[in-house]
Parts: C-alpha cells; sequence; structure tokens
C-alpha cells in the first residue's frame, strides 16, 4: 500500500470515522482504532481532547497540510474581520487542491494535491503548482489540454460518489471550474461533522 493510501486509511481508523466518505474506507468495516489495543473501549475526552481531536480531523481532511501551514491559516482567519470559524474554512475551502478536489477533477484530496504540484492544473489561464495557492472568487481553475485524458481524470469525473458544490459551477466538458465564492460553513459537503468552533478554542485557549 503506498504512503499516500496507508495515511490517508490511517487518519480513518484514528478517528473512527469515515472522514471522506469513501467506499474502501476500512472504517466502514472496522469501526474502532488501530492497533492491537484498537477495541478498547474509549474513555471521556477532556475539553482539550475534543478540541484537540477537531483540528486534527479538519486538518487531516485537506490532505498533507502541515502543522504550521494549517497553523498560518488559523492565522489568517483570526486576522480577518467576522467569525474566526468560517473565515476558516472558507480559507481552507480557497485552496487550489481543495477546488480541484470539489471540482472532480480527481477522486481524493490527496491525488489534488499531487495533480497541483505535477503542473497538471491552470489558474486564469496560468499554469499554478502549488496546491496551497490561495483562489478568489471569480478565478477559473482547469486541467492543462495534455492531462485531460488521464485516467485519473475522466474516472474522477464520472464518478457517482460525490456532487459538485454550489460554489464551484463546473463544465464537465472544458474540464473548467470557477470558484463562483467563498462558501459558509454549512455549504461545504463534509461526509462528517467538522467542529471549526472546536479548533478555534484549541488555539485560542
Amino acid at each position: 500500500m503506498s504512503k499516500r493510501h496507508s495515511q490517508k486509511y490511517k487518519i480513518d481508523r484514528r478517528m473512527g470515522e469515515n472522514i471522506w466518505g469513501r467506499a474502501k474506507s476500512p472504517v466502514n468495516n472496522r469501526a474502532y482504532g488501530p492497533g492491537q489495543h484498537g477495541q478498547r473501549r474509549a474513555g471521556k475526552l477532556s475539553d482539550f481532547g475534543l478540541q484537540l481531536r477537531a483540528k486534527q480531523k479538519l486538518k487531516g481532511y485537506y490532505g498533507n497540510i502541515t502543522e504550521k501551514q494549517f497553523k498560518r491559516v488559523y492565522t489568517e482567519a483570526m486576522r480577518r474581520k467576522g467569525n474566526t470559524a468560517e473565515n476558516l474554512i472558507g480559507l481552507l475551502e480557497s485552496r487550489l487542491d481543495a477546488i480541484v478536489y470539489r471540482a472532480k477533477f480527481v477522486p481524493t484530496v490527496f491525488a489534488a494535491r499531487q495533480f497541483v504540484n505535477h503542473g497538471h492544473v491552470k489558474v486564469n489561464g496560468q499554469r499554478v503548482n502549488i496546491a496551497s495557492y490561495h483562489c478568489k472568487p471569480g478565478d477559473v481553475v482547469e486541467v492543462r489540454e495534455k492531462s485531460r485524458n488521464m485516467a485519473l481524470v475522466l474516472e474522477a469525473l464520472g464518478s457517482p460518489e460525490r456532487d459538485v458544490p454550489e460554489y464551484i459551477e463546473l463544465d464537465p466538458k472544458a474540464m473548467k471550474a470557477t470558484y463562483a465564492r467563498v462558501p459558509e460553513f454549512n455549504e461545504v459537503p463534509y461526509p462528517v461533522k467538522m467542529e471549526p468552533n472546536l479548533v478555534v478554542e484549541f488555539y485560542s485557549s
């Protein structure tokens, strides 16, 4: 099993939830933690434990984001006017790899990061290979012409597993997606319950 897949499934097992709603998640068959003690009854988490878990789950959902990168996103969310939790989700969903994933150009958030890093994506006609690139409303994200026949892309676009959210305007034939607007938290199609308010509490405590 590749490092990417093992890491993805490890997060699912550790959280005891199918974070991405994937049909192949091991949690579908084994809804308990990994390791020889995984089936032991879990103790009640403290407030700090709940906050840490919420942070790990949200950070893990967006793929290989490091703690340093995630903290930087939180700091920017706190700096902006308005609700910090809402700002945090808006900033995470504005990442280029997140938009590539939401547009169904690739099957997973892990694949989205790799897809962008390998130069398969353009933003407003310019090639961008930085997964954390911050997109603005109105930006057009597209798969490069040379990459449009990749099996990965064709399979992802044809998959019924996920729907494209309303804040992404997709033209599947042209393989173009317009980031229409920054979404509110309740618009983001998380398969499991996310608690960005607890993430804010974690960093502000």
